[in-house]
């Protein structure tokens, strides 16, 4: 049988899957929110990122990986959060939450200080895992997810797709969504090849998740 591209992350063993739970369930802090470049904490551990257009469910996500309902914020106006903020997995990493791209209603010299940043940040973070592209499961891969994928790219950092709101899209849509989204990262060469189809509502893919973070050196 032919192995298909990008295909969906095995769930974890049962002793993986612990050792993720016991990492998640311990202290999960907000650090700090980081402007520009010389704000950045430390690169004293290994970190992961999480990227994703305004209303991806990012925030819902982060939430559901921590078991802790407000730690991560929404706003609910593209552009409003401008801050890269960092949070502490106990003393081991640090989560990294990027501000929502696709800013139609944002004015144009915040759109481009904020694509600076994470330009900046993204090329020059020794510390940089993994970055989590994080995919709406209603819409597939849109324009603008293309173009934050093509700059993970060019900063040489592995990206992996982790689709959101597998809930809200009936089960027999599921084929239709993985052929685009695997169309759409086949020209992707920083694309890592395993997609994370989850849903924070229902625990759907979230210690699958939590697994790939705990294991990430």
């Amino acid at each position: 049988m032919t192995q298909l591209p990008f295909p969906l992350a095995e769930d974890p063993d049962d002793a993986t899957r612990e050792a993720a739970r016991k990492l998640f369930a311990g202290p999960v802090d907000f650090l700090k929110g980081v402007v520009a470049m010389d704000g950045l904490p430390a690169g004293d551990r290994g970190e992961v990122c999480f990227a994703g257009r305004s209303n991806v469910g990012k925030s819902s996500l982060i939430n559901a990986l921590t078991g802790r309902k407000g730690i991560a914020r929404a706003s609910n106006t593209p552009g409003r959060t401008q801050e890269i903020n960092f949070f502490t997995l106990g003393e081991e990493k640090y989560l990294v939450d990027l501000p929502g791209y696709g800013f139609a209603n944002a004015p144009v010299p915040v759109v481009e200080k904020w694509q600076r940043l994470l330009k900046s940040y993204l090329s020059g973070r020794a510390t940089l895992r993994r970055a989590f592209v994080l995919i709406d499961s209603r819409h597939g891969i849109k324009k603008v997810d293309d173009e934050i994928m093509s700059m993970l790219d060019r900063a040489a950092v592995t990206f992996q797709v982790v689709l959101t709101k597998a809930d809200k899209i009936h089960v027999k849509e599921h084929d239709k969504l993985l052929e685009q989204v695997r169309a759409g990262l086949s020209k992707h060469p920083a694309a890592y090849p395993e997609l994370v189809l989850t849903s924070s509502e229902k625990g759907t893919g979230i210690p699958t998740l939590r697994s790939i973070i705990a294991t990430l050196n």
